[in-house]
C-alpha cells in the first residue's frame, strides 16, 4: 500500500471518527430529553428510575442481531454498553456497590454491566453490598453467586433469604488469574498471598509449579496484590487490574487450572425489572418435611415446560436439618406460563419468595 492511499484511509478514519462525535451527541441529547420527560411524568412520592435494565438487554441485543462485522458481537455489545453508559450518566450517575476492594474481579463485573461512567463503591463484604443498597447509599450491587470451578458462594445465597432485595440482573466474566510480584522473578517467591476460591481454582497449577511454597488465605486478591506490593519475597494470585494497581510484574499467565474458569454475579435492586423477551427468573423455597415434598415442588415446572437452570440447597436457618432450594427457571415470572407454574409452586412450599426476573446475560 503506498502512502497515499494509507493517507487517504487515515483521512477517511479521521472523517467517520468526527461522524461518530456528532452521533454520540446527539444520542446525549436524546438521553437528556428522556431524564426531563420521565421527570415530567413523576408521580407524587414515586421515586424517579433512570436505568431500566430490560431496555438496555434490548438495545444490546438488537445492535447484536443488527451487526455484520468485521467487529464481533461482544465487541459491538461492549461498545454499544458504553456509550449507554456515558448517556446515563448525564441523567443520572449511578452507585454501584461492589465487593471490594479496588481491583476485584467483582468490580470489573459491575464496570462490565453498567459501563465505566459509574461511580463504584467499595465495600468490605457481601453483607454490605446489600446494606449499602437497603439504605439508598448505592443503586444497585454486584455480589458473586458462583464459580464454575467452586461452586455456589455460600454467602450471597443466605443474604437472599431475609433481604428484601430483588435480583436486576446477572453478569458472567471469564476469570484469569495472574502470579505476580514485585520483581517478575518467580525464584523470590517464598510466599503465595490469595482469595481461598483463587487458591482452589489454581490448586493443580501450584502443585506443580511451587510445591511447599506457603499459601496465606486474604479477603480478595486486590489484597492479596496489595500486600505483595509490600514485601519482596511474596506473590500474589490476582487479575490484571490489581496488577496495575499496585504495580505488580506478572511472573505466570491465565495459572487457573481450567480455561473456562467462569464466575456469575448477581445484580441487586430494589426494583422489579420488566420483560425483555430474554428473561431469567430465581426463586427461594423449602419443601414442606414430608415424603415426595420436593418432587411435588418440582412438578409445575415440568407440568408448563419450563425450564431449570440452576438448583443449590441451602440449610434452613429456621430449622435443623431443613433446607431450602435456590432454583433459576427460564421465562420472566410475568409470562402466563411461568405466572402459573409459580402459583402452584407457591401452593406446595413452606417457604416461598421470588428473588426476580432478569435479562439474561446479554455479552
Amino acid at each position: 500500500m503506498s502512502e497515499l492511499d494509507l493517507d487517504a484511509l487515515r483521512n477517511q478514519i479521521d472523517t467517520i471518527d468526527e461522524q461518530l462525535l456528532t452521533l454520540f451527541n446527539r444520542r446525549a441529547a436524546c438521553a437528556i430529553q428522556v431524564a426531563e420527560s420521565k421527570k415530567q411524568s413523576l408521580k407524587a412520592g414515586e421515586k424517579l428510575k433512570f436505568f431500566r435494565p430490560d431496555r438496555e438487554a434490548q438495545v444490546i441485543q438488537r445492535i447484536k442481531d443488527m451487526n455484520k462485522g468485521p467487529l464481533s458481537d461482544r465487541e459491538a455489545g461492549r461498545l454499544i454498553r458504553e456509550v449507554m453508559s456515558a448517556c446515563l450518566a448525564l441523567e443520572q450517575p449511578l452507585t454501584i456497590a461492589y465487593l471490594g476492594p479496588e481491583g476485584t474481579f467483582t468490580q470489573s463485573a459491575a464496570l462490565k454491566h453498567f459501563g465505566h461512567s459509574v461511580n463504584t463503591m467499595a465495600l468490605s463484604c457481601i453483607p454490605d453490598v446489600f446494606t449499602a443498597v437497603q439504605a439508598g447509599h448505592a443503586d444497585f450491587g454486584l455480589v458473586p453467586v458462583e464459580n464454575s470451578t467452586e461452586g455456589v458462594i455460600s454467602h450471597t445465597l443466605d443474604m437472599f433469604i431475609h433481604s428484601d432485595l430483588k435480583v436486576c440482573g446477572e453478569v458472567e466474566i471469564r476469570i484469569h488469574h495472574q502470579l505476580a510480584n514485585l520483581s517478575q522473578n518467580p525464584a523470590q517467591i517464598k510466599k503465595i498471598y490469595s482469595h481461598q476460591q483463587s487458591f482452589a481454582q489454581c490448586r493443580n497449577w501450584l502443585d506443580r509449579n511451587f510445591a511447599g511454597i506457603e499459601r496465606i488465605a486474604v479477603n480478595s486478591n486486590a489484597e492479596a496484590a496489595r500486600l505483595a506490593s509490600k514485601d519482596s519475597e511474596a506473590a500474589a494470585i490476582c487479575g490484571v487490574q490489581a496488577v496495575e494497581i499496585f504495580e505488580l510484574k506478572v511472573c505466570h499467565k491465565n495459572i487457573e487450572d481450567l480455561a473456562n474458569n467462569t464466575t456469575r454475579f448477581m445484580v441487586i435492586g430494589d426494583m422489579e425489572v420488566a420483560l425483555s423477551g430474554k428473561d431469567k427468573t430465581s426463586i427461594l423455597m423449602s419443601a414442606q418435611n414430608k415424603p415426595g415434598a420436593l418432587l411435588a415442588l418440582l412438578q409445575p415446572l415440568a407440568k408448563y415446560a419450563i425450564s431449570m437452570n440452576k438448583i443449590e440447597s441451602r440449610p434452613s436457618p429456621n430449622r435443623l436439618w431443613e433446607y431450602v432450594f435456590f432454583i433459576d427457571i427460564d421465562g420472566h415470572q410475568q409470562d402466563p406460563n411461568v405466572a402459573q407454574a409459580l402459583l402452584e409452586l407457591q401452593q406446595h412450599a413452606a417457604l416461598f419468595k421470588i428473588l426476580g426476573s432478569y435479562p439474561k446475560v446479554a455479552m
